[in-house]
C-alpha cells in the first residue's frame, strides 16, 4: 500500500509539473512584455527590472527560466495585481475561504439529498417513482448552470423576494475576518448582531449553493443507486436476509457502505467540472470566491491575477482527485487484492 500511496505522491508532482509547464507558456504568449507578465508592473524601474530578471532567471536558457518560474510561484511570488497593485499572493489567500464554503456546502447538499433519494430510487417497487427521480435526475444533468442560476436568482431572489442574489453577506454587517469563512466568522464575531449576520451569510449561501449543487446531485443519485442495485444482489446480503435481519438495519449497516465507495470515485472524476461550474455560479451571484476573481482578471487583462487562478484551481483539481482515488483504492477490498496481487 505504501507503494502506491508514493507512486500517486509522485503522480501528483508529475502532473503538476505539466501543468505548470503549459502555464509557463502561456505566459510567454501575453501580449505583453515578459517582465510586466511575470511581475504585474507596468512601469519598472531599473531596479525592479534587475531583480525580476534575478528571481526569473530570465537570463539564462528556458529550462533554467521554467524552474525559477516554478520556485517563485510555489512560495508565493505571484507578482502584484496590475488593477488594484496589491499582492496577488495575498489577494489569493482572501478569496479562497469563500470559494471552500460554497463548494463544501454544495457538496454537503449534494450528498445528503442525493444519496437518500438514490437509495429509494433504487429499492422501491413503484414504478412511476423510479421514473421520476430518474428523468429529475437527467433535466437536472441537462440544465445549463448558468440559465437555472438566472432563473432561480429571477424566481426566489426578484419576484418573491426571498432570498437575496448577490454577495456573501448584508454589507451592513460588519464582521472582521479571523478564518476567511463567514459563517464561521459571524459567530466568532463579539458583535451584538452576530446570530443575525449568520442568518443573513446562510440566506446568502442557499441560491449559489443549491445552483452548484444540482451536478453533484443528480450523479450521486444515478450512481448510488446504479451501486444500491447491484449490491442489493450480493451474496452477503441475501443471507443477512435469510437470518432475519431487518431491512433497514441491513442497508444502513452492510449494503450503503459498500455502495458509497463507487460514489467516492464518481465524486473525484467530476472534480474538474464541479471547479468549472463553480467558477460561473460565483460570476452570477457575485460571490467573492477564486472562479469571479479570476473572471474578474480576466476581463481587466491582469495577468499576475489570471496565472494565480488558475494555478490554484489546478492544483486543487489535481491533488483532490489523486487524494480521492487513494482513498477509493484504500477503503475498496476489490482494489486493494489486486493491488496486492500485482505485487
Amino acid at each position: 500500500m505504501w507503494r502506491y500511496f508514493f507512486r500517486r505522491v509522485n503522480l501528483f508532482f508529475a502532473t503538476s509539473l505539466v501543468m505548470m509547464a503549459v502555464l509557463f507558456y502561456a505566459t510567454h504568449l501575453f501580449p505583453v512584455d515578459e517582465t510586466y507578465a511575470l511581475s504585474g508592473i507596468s512601469q519598472p524601474s531599473a531596479e525592479q527590472i534587475s531583480q525580476i530578471e534575478q528571481d526569473f532567471k530570465l537570463s539564462s536558457n528556458e529550462l533554467l527560466q521554467f524552474f525559477a518560474y516554478v520556485q517563485q510561484r510555489l512560495t508565493g511570488n505571484m507578482g502584484i495585481s496590475v488593477n488594484s497593485q496589491q499582492d496577488v499572493f495575498n489577494e489569493l489567500k482572501s478569496v479562497l475561504p469563500a470559494s471552500f464554503e460554497l463548494s463544501m456546502f454544495s457538496g454537503f447538499i449534494a450528498l445528503v439529498f442525493g444519496v437518500p433519494i438514490g437509495v429509494i430510487a433504487a429499492l422501491t417497487n413503484h414504478k412511476m417513482l423510479q421514473r421520476s427521480i430518474l428523468a429529475i435526475t437527467l433535466a437536472g444533468y441537462s440544465i445549463p448552470v448558468f440559465w437555472l442560476g438566472i432563473t432561480l436568482s429571477l424566481w426566489f431572489g426578484v419576484n418573491l423576494g426571498w432570498l437575496p442574489i448577490s454577495g456573501q453577506i448584508n454589507l451592513l454587517y460588519q464582521i472582521e475576518p479571523v478564518t476567511g469563512f463567514m459563517l464561521i466568522d459571524t459567530l466568532l464575531s463579539d458583535t451584538s448582531y452576530r446570530i443575525a449576520a449568520f442568518t443573513d451569510a446562510i440566506m446568502h449561501l442557499i441560491l449559489p449553493a443549491i445552483t452548484l449543487a444540482i451536478l453533484p446531485f443528480t450523479l450521486i443519485v444515478r450512481v448510488t443507486r446504479q451501486a444500491m442495485n447491484h449490491v442489493m444482489n450480493q451474496t452477503y446480503i441475501r443471507a443477512a436476509e435469510a437470518r432475519g435481519l431487518h431491512t433497514f438495519k441491513i442497508i444502513i449497516r452492510h449494503a450503503l457502505p459498500n455502495a458509497m465507495i463507487p460514489v467516492l470515485k464518481s465524486i473525484g472524476i467530476m472534480l474538474g467540472s464541479f471547479a468549472s461550474y463553480g467558477i460561473v455560479v460565483e460570476v452570477i451571484f457575485s460571490w467573492p470566491g477564486v472562479g469571479s476573481w479570476l473572471v474578474s482578471g480576466i476581463y481587466q487583462r491582469d495577468y499576475t491575477v489570471i496565472q494565480a487562478g488558475i494555478l490554484s484551481v489546478s492544483l486543487l483539481i489535481i491533488f483532490l482527485s489523486i487524494l480521492i482515488e487513494f482513498i477509493h483504492t484504500a477503503i475498496n477490498p476489490i482494489n486493494k487484492k489486486e493491488l496486492y496481487a500485482s505485487h
